[in-house]
């Protein structure tokens, strides 16, 4: 056999971590970050984040005095335990719009992990411009929500009238 040509032989890996991960069940990722998420969900539920001490707050905000793109971002989903879309929209609009996206790669990747072959398409690649993209939104929304004119980016800014 020739050095040049490609082996259909995977290399072992070289360190005992790798070799660990490689025996474990493709599921074991996105199974341990979905219970880790839902710990996460019923802390959220039973620990209200508008009562000052248990949950950290923005260090961003409390350096500078602005709000940061995440500011807003435990309220939001704490309020979407409990159902309310408006208050979450209302503390973070950003993250209601990123919300689905990342809810639907999650569900993807743990489809795929538990069943490789079953319906699975091959992943369609974002353009190269899209991660460029992504962070000049976060950017403006980090710009836009503070500034006086677009106050009702704010967290807790109330985005529709109270009827």
């Amino acid at each position: 056999m020739r050095h040049d040509e490609p082996s259909s032989v995977p290399p072992r890996p070289t360190n005992a971590i790798a070799r660990s991960l490689g025996r474990v069940h493709p599921a074991t990722w996105p199974l341990g970050l979905g219970a880790v998420g839902l710990v996460g969900v019923v802390l959220l539920h039973t620990v209200d984040p508008n009562q000052p001490g248990f949950y950290p707050g923005c260090p961003w905000l409390a350096l500078t005095g602005t709000f940061c793109p995440g500011c807003g971002t435990t309220r939001a989903l704490a309020a979407l335990t409990h159902l309310d879309v408006l208050g979450a929209l209302s503390m973070n609009p950003l993250l209601m719009l990123f919300l689905p996206f990342a809810l639907y790669s999650y569900l993807t990747w743990l489809r795929n992990s538990l069943w490789p072959h079953r319906g699975s398409r091959p992943p369609v690649p974002l353009p190269a411009w899209a991660p460029w993209g992504i962070l000049a939104g976060i950017v403006t929304f980090w710009v836009l929500r503070n500034l006086p004119w677009f106050s009702f980016l704010a967290p807790g800014t109330p985005l529709l009238p109270s009827w």
